[in-house]
């Protein structure tokens, strides 16, 4: 008897029923096809978060209590604070980028993840690769470049391992069904292009065959602006541009605005990076050169920013109901903030006092934390439900995790921005000693430490609920919870990219 009742239902669905239906089906199925790899990024991803922030914990008490741990080589400042940075950049922030290109890349191109093996290998290589390196720096074996820190004998594997990634996401973009070009395509195809171009260069000019005197600064610091520029700021971007509409049911403002703003991007943000150079043993032309791209940047930051903005007028009381979006929209204010915070940073009478100081640590993570990790923790609070097809255990976890990274990082850039400020006003002034200039500092690098202890809670918190998620997929909670199969929840969107 079911099989007629099941054809009778079927025939009495509507033409545009029986495709939404179908749109579901397949939506469904590339999720499922995305659940291994997807959930192998994020774990690891999520843990080398963790233990970075411990280390983050340690390199921040130590600024202010240098005695702390003192007597244990692996942990001093220099090797804690290097470790840390390593393993946010390279394990947390990378990982989290590369499971959240999987999934957007299958669901723009409508593709089930295809040559699964390769993904895992890949994964695999990288958290091998990058547990060497960690190893190795909290040994003593560093190469002393800052963001390349990690040992020479570490960067094949890595590299290896994004290759793959890389290729992969080619491969599945030339076999995708829908053949419309979405935005957050454009910008995951050309983060996966620049990054391999970025990092073998830097490897080949600083670690390999290091180039000669002043030169390598100029390239560190184009590597070390770029590589948050053309690699987690497209990611971050792509993100915001599906979910921002996804979620909220409505298309994007402005499709010229995206390509105006993805094309200057792409056009001005390579030339910065020189003006953290200002004052040093550098060509008057590329130092100015660099500043006059940095004020640039102003064009494609305006243009993604009113597009944010008016994408979302009339829609904010959603910010309530759905963590995707409060997570997402704070990245995307973040973004504007930060990087008008750069244009002011590369101007030369700004940068002569803001520059090697706690100014330029406050604005590095205004840019990587509070936009980059905040929208990445946007996108998962969006993807996990539908490839675990659970719904989040804990809103009280939830609400905790946002409340504690946002006032955490609040905490942390503005107290430092200013109390940077006052240092290096401090170390213009020949008449302070340079013990004095600390001193002021000191007041600022505690409330550091407090913030830390916020968005350490903040993950904490996160990775115990997804954790209470996965457990809820084993025994009497196995079968998939309806409302993720119908495709509503925590996050009503409508079919379609």
């Amino acid at each position: 008897m079911s099989a007629p009742a099941s054809s009778s239902v079927l025939a009495a669905l509507s033409p545009r029923d029986t495709a939404i239906s179908g749109a579901r089906a397949q939506l469904a199925e590339i999720d499922e096809s995305c659940r291994g790899p997807v959930l192998l990024f994020f774990l690891s991803g999520m843990t080398w978060l963790l233990f970075g922030s411990v280390l983050a914990l340690i390199a921040s008490y130590k600024l202010h209590a240098p005695d702390f741990l003192g007597d244990f080589a692996w942990l001093t400042f220099g090797r804690v604070r290097t470790a840390h940075l390593n393993a946010v950049i390279y394990g947390f922030s990378a990982e989290i980028s590369v499971g959240v290109i999987l999934w957007l890349m299958c669901r723009l191109c409508r593709v089930p993840l295809m040559a699964q093996p390769v993904i895992t290998v890949a994964a695999l290589l990288w958290n091998v690769g990058l547990t060497i390196g960690i190893v190795g720096i909290l040994a003593g074996d560093t190469t002393g470049v800052e963001y390349l820190e990690l040992p020479k004998y570490c960067t094949p594997i890595l590299f290896l391992a994004f290759t793959l990634i890389a290729v992969w996401t080619i491969v599945i973009f030339r076999f995708r069904r829908e053949k419309h070009l979405y935005v957050s395509q454009w910008y995951i195809l050309a983060a996966v292009l620049w990054f391999p171009w970025l990092y073998s260069t830097a490897q080949l000019l600083l670690i390999m065959d290091p180039a000669r005197g002043a030169v390598q600064a100029a390239v560190n610091w184009w590597f070390a602006h770029n590589v948050l520029g053309l690699w987690f700021t497209p990611v971050g971007l792509a993100s915001i541009y599906y979910f921002l509409p996804k979620v909220i049911g409505r298309p994007i403002h402005s499709y010229y605005l995206s390509v105006l703003g993805f094309w200057t991007l792409a056009l001005f943000y390579n030339w910065n990076g020189f003006h953290h150079l200002v004052g040093g043993p550098f060509p008057a032309w590329m130092i100015t050169i660099s500043i006059v791209a940095s004020v640039m940047m102003v064009i494609p930051v305006i243009a993604t920013a009113i597009n944010h903005h008016f994408t979302m007028v009339g829609h904010f009381g959603k910010l309530k109901h759905s963590p995707t979006l409060r997570f997402i929209v704070f990245g995307a204010i973040a973004y504007t903030a930060s990087s008008l915070q750069g244009v002011l940073s590369s101007v030369r009478w700004f940068s002569e006092t803001a520059h090697f100081t706690h100014h330029t640590v406050a604005h590095a993570h205004w840019g990587m934390y509070a936009f980059f990790t905040m929208t990445m923790f946007g996108a998962m609070y969006y993807i996990l439900p539908r490839i675990t097809r659970r719904e989040w255990p804990s809103e009280g976890l939830i609400s905790l995790h946002f409340w504690t990274t946002v006032i955490g990082i609040l905490l942390y850039v503005v107290p430092l921005s200013w109390g940077g400020w006052l240092q290096g006003k401090a170390m213009l002034d020949p008449k302070i000693p340079f013990l004095e200039v600390v001193k002021v500092t000191l007041p600022y690098l505690k409330i550091r430490t407090v913030s830390g202890l916020l968005l350490t809670l903040g993950h904490v918190a996160f990775f115990a609920n997804i954790t209470w998620m996965l457990v809820r997929t084993f025994g009497p909670y196995r079968e998939p919870e309806p409302m993720i199969l119908a495709g509503v929840g925590t996050e009503t969107a409508p079919i379609g990219k």
